[in-house]
């Protein structure tokens, strides 16, 4: 089944340490390596790794970035075909300095002159897609192709994770399925506290409402109805890109028609063995992990 992903698409750079420093100071890198990265990108290559079509959706520069951005998706097995590259605009990229620990801290660069009008999105290939996925840096590109799903009755997922509360809540407004960062949610909500944020701002949401909250797995709340999935136990070796990649096996998840529970625990599952694997996209998931993962819970 195919899903289309839109929104970033990036290099990540990625710097290994044995700490990430508190104050300003200079350290040696344990480790160093680039690899594809970006909300949506990543989402994408995901559902490909899980054995899903999928196609990206983007905006890019016509650069050495963006160059590399598109083949390394289009190795991946993502439909990027349709992507046009900006002339003189400067693509996203982003560093990240990753602790012995898995966690990281990341410093994302939006990309410089990138073309904001959405005219060229092939809108009509999502007659075809069983979901899409969209993130919040690109809002007039968003809002297209949620009309558009819309239009087609597709599911529509955000990863309500960088941008504003109002454009988050902007966007989370015209989906099915808004799945917010623990500190996206206190941002758009005003608490810490993520059931209590969930129900602050479900009012303003057009469907189901979930924050993913890391090694404590992921709170929803659906037509009142709460729901809990704990977090897959494993050693992170880096999380970069996890929560990303549980947005991607979520929209496929309902792409394959699967319902909510079952999404939200294929989509830990998925997240759970990347943090495990780490290494940038090389480290996705294949449906044969995720799989051999819940049927070792559940044995």
């Amino acid at each position: 089944m195919r899903v289309v992903c839109l929104g970033n698409g990036v290099i990540d750079r990625v710097f290994e340490v044995e700490a990430i420093p508190p104050n300003p100071v200079k350290v040696v890198a344990r480790g160093f390596r680039e690899s594809g990265g970006g909300i949506a990108a990543t989402a994408a290559v995901a559902i490909a790794r899980l054995g899903g079509e999928a196609t990206w959706w983007g905006r890019l520069g016509d650069d050495a970035v963006g160059a590399r951005v598109l083949a390394a998706m289009a190795e991946a097995g993502v439909d990027v075909g349709d992507v046009p590259r900006q002339p003189g605009a400067r693509s996203p990229t982003a560093a990240v300095i990753v602790d012995a620990a898995g966690e990281r801290l990341l410093a994302a660069y939006p990309g410089r002159d990138l073309d904001d009008d959405p005219a060229w999105l092939p809108l009509h290939k999502l007659d075809h897609a069983g979901a899409v996925m969209v993130d919040a840096r690109w809002p007039r590109g968003t809002a297209a192709i949620l009309d558009a799903a819309a239009a087609r009755g597709a599911p529509r997922v955000l990863d309500a994770d960088l941008g504003t509360a109002d454009q988050l809540l902007a966007i989370a407004a015209r989906v099915d399925h808004a799945i917010f960062s623990a500190t996206a949610l206190a941002r758009a909500a005003g608490t810490d506290d993520p059931e209590a944020g969930l129900r602050a701002i479900a009012g303003n949401v057009g469907g189901l409402v979930a924050v993913t909250l890391g090694e404590r797995g992921a709170v929803w709340l659906d037509g009142g109805r709460l729901g809990r999935q704990p977090a897959f136990p494993v050693v992170a070796r880096d999380t970069t890109g996890a929560g990303d990649v549980f947005h991607g096996a979520y929209a496929l998840a309902l792409a394959e028609r699967r319902p909510v529970d079952a999404a939200m625990r294929f989509a830990a599952a998925a997240a759970a063995i990347k943090a495990r694997n780490g290494n940038g996209w090389d480290g996705m998931p294949s449906r044969a992990e995720v799989d051999h993962l819940l049927q070792g819970v559940n044995a």
